[in-house]
């Protein structure tokens, strides 16, 4: 079994790639999802007060998300602070998912920070879904209602899409010119034949 992640930054349309996987019967894990439940774990929300204080809870200590995001996305070092308290549970959250479904040929891994994060070391192959940057700056206004300046400000803070591209062993387009599953049988071909030549380990 092979460990795959998918990429791409915000907009870009991974949850629409995705879909397309899930229908060829692929098992995803969506890291972003996961890593919010583990946010609101009662470990994760010491630590998260002990960062941020109180102003990120409501009355009743629940973590408020909208709060969070507030300060993290204008706020390079606390964002730092965040994914230095997530990404190491994810990632072992994502091992122990992994490591039940060894019978499949290969596994999705979901996630926005794959290179930030540099949990993109701990897998095989890496698909990256790119978009033209108006694109994915109309689809994230669409979906949650918010200005521009505040997506690109939001941009910023995750790896150069270019960068990510250069990175990627399948780069997955997704400009609403070339049609999409196409391209994601062909790597999805690609990956089956990669796992089934990949060699047991002793």
């Amino acid at each position: 079994m092979i460990r795959v992640g998918i990429t791409g930054n915000m907009g870009s349309g991974k949850t629409t790639v995705c879909k397309i996987f899930k229908l060829l019967d692929i098992d995803i894990y969506y890291a972003d999802d996961r890593a919010k439940e583990i946010l609101h774990s009662d470990k994760s929300k010491k630590i998260v007060r002990e960062l941020f204080g109180n102003k990120v809870f409501d009355d009743q200590g629940n973590l408020v998300n909208h709060k969070l995001a507030r300060i993290v996305f204008n706020d390079t070092d606390a964002l730092k602070r965040l994914n230095s308290l997530i990404h190491p549970l994810v990632i072992e959250d994502f091992d122990n998912w992994a490591n039940v479904r060894k019978s499949h040929h290969y596994v999705l891994k979901e996630a926005a920070l794959l290179y930030e994060t540099g949990s993109y070391k701990n897998l095989d192959k890496i698909i990256v879904v790119a978009s033209p940057v108006s694109l994915m700056i109309e689809r994230v206004q669409k979906h949650d209602n918010v200005s521009a300046e505040s997506i690109k400000k939001r941009l910023a803070n995750q790896t150069d899409q270019q960068t990510k591209i250069n990175k990627a062993d399948y780069v997955i387009r997704n400009d609403e010119k070339k049609l999409l599953i196409p391209q994601v049988i062909d790597v999805h071909s690609k990956l089956l034949k990669t796992a089934l030549n990949k060699p047991e380990k002793k």
